[in-house]
């Protein structure tokens, strides 16, 4: 019996099969979805389906630097026992410097494998968050990761203009420990400001603060929390009394990003 691509996509939603499972079951089974369905539920094939549902907080992150290129990639799974495995943390290497050569798209090339281990490690199993930085001319690129129980939990890269290795470095570690969210203050988007600057008012109003001295308290309490959240204007980790705007001497940050497990 024949069968088209739309039983196998029917296969697949009935089931939550991949593509390649859903094909092999009804070839197996001479295109007969009922003979499919029973022959993927006797190996073990279609339970992946229930754990679609379940919660994947942890897993493991890699970051690769390959010449002017850095590349992060997460995978998310629901145990840090299987997070920490050997197969699962060769895999999530693989999958960063593959992103590193190739693009963030390249990672669409790994569903199979994906499937495979929904199977074979019986957890929800997913690729998270991907990132791919390119130093232009006059940039250097550098990595950080730090790891815990043999896997990656913070993957950190960054690109620097104008500084050296030293700086970029440094500037990884910071963006490690520190978490910003943002590089320039005007990449906050605008209903997150307005929304903390009416919180700080009822705040201070609040508290019986003087109303001629309300803006400047406002403000002062408004740049705290942009120091919390942006990167060029936080105290350097290394020496608190300089920014890491002022660390850079001269040189600026063309980019950064970062992935922590459970964020």
């Amino acid at each position: 019996m024949s069968f088209t691509a739309k039983d196998v996509q029917n296969l697949r939603q009935s089931t939550g099969v991949g593509m390649l499972d859903a094909k092999k079951a009804l070839e197996a089974n001479n295109g007969n979805m009922e003979e499919a369905t029973q022959w993927l539920r006797v190996q073990g094939l279609a339970s992946a389906a229930k754990r679609a549902d379940r919660d994947a907080s942890e897993g493991a992150v890699a970051v690769v630097k390959n010449g002017n290129v850095a590349a992060i990639v997460e995978v998310r799974c629901e145990t840090d026992f299987v997070a920490k495995s050997e197969e699962f943390v060769n895999f999530v290497d693989e999958l960063a410097a593959t992103v590193a050569a190739e693009g963030e798209a390249s990672v669409e090339k790994f569903t199979p494998q994906i499937e495979k281990m929904l199977t074979t490690l019986k957890e929800n199993i997913s690729i998270g968050k991907v990132y791919r930085l390119e130093a232009g001319a006059d940039e250097i690129v550098d990595t950080y990761l730090h790891v815990q129980s043999g896997r990656g939990v913070n993957a950190v890269a960054v690109v620097v203009k104008g500084g050296t290795e030293e700086i970029a470095h440094e500037v990884a570690v910071h963006i490690a420990f520190a978490k910003p969210l943002y590089l320039h203050r005007d990449d906050v988007p605008s209903a997150e400001v307005d929304a903390e600057r009416k919180t700080v008012e009822e705040i201070s109003r609040n508290e019986g603060k003087p109303e001629a001295a309300l803006p400047k308290i406002i403000e002062g309490r408004l740049n705290a929390w942009f120091k919390d959240r942006v990167l060029l204007e936080q105290n350097f980790v290394k020496d608190e009394k300089i920014s890491i705007e002022q660390y850079l001497n001269g040189g600026s940050i063309t980019s950064f990003a970062q992935v922590v497990v459970g964020a």
